[in-house]
């Protein structure tokens, strides 16, 4: 399973970042249409969030255990707000079309 944990900052009421971790395991390896999916938003969120705003963020990855974590090194910009927000509606979709055993999205105030 993916999980997808989405950090608020309860003292500004901003996104903070997110983190992702895991497999869908949904078919085997190259043909998981799941975990492309995941991976296609996730990462066109974080390259446009970076190429669309001047928002500065932190990410670090392990492609192997499927894990990105990414935070904002300050408040985020409306617009990456915006885009964060675009990621977390795809990624609720996948959940809802195929179900809470293969990707799960969490809120998580920190």
């Amino acid at each position: 399973m993916i999980q997808v944990t989405v950090f608020v900052d309860t003292g500004t009421n901003h996104f903070a970042g997110f983190h992702t971790y895991g497999h869908a395991e949904y078919a085997e390896e190259g043909y998981d249409i799941i975990c492309s999916a995941v991976s296609a938003i996730v990462l066109t969120t974080i390259n446009s969030i970076e190429e669309l705003t001047q928002t500065e963020f932190l990410v670090t990855q392990d492609q192997q255990q499927g894990e990105i974590d990414f935070r904002f090194k300050t408040i985020p910009e409306e617009s990456a707000e915006l885009l964060l927000r675009s990621m977390i509606i795809g990624l609720k979709g996948i959940s809802e079309e195929y179900g809470m055993q293969y990707l799960k999205v969490n809120t998580k105030e920190v």
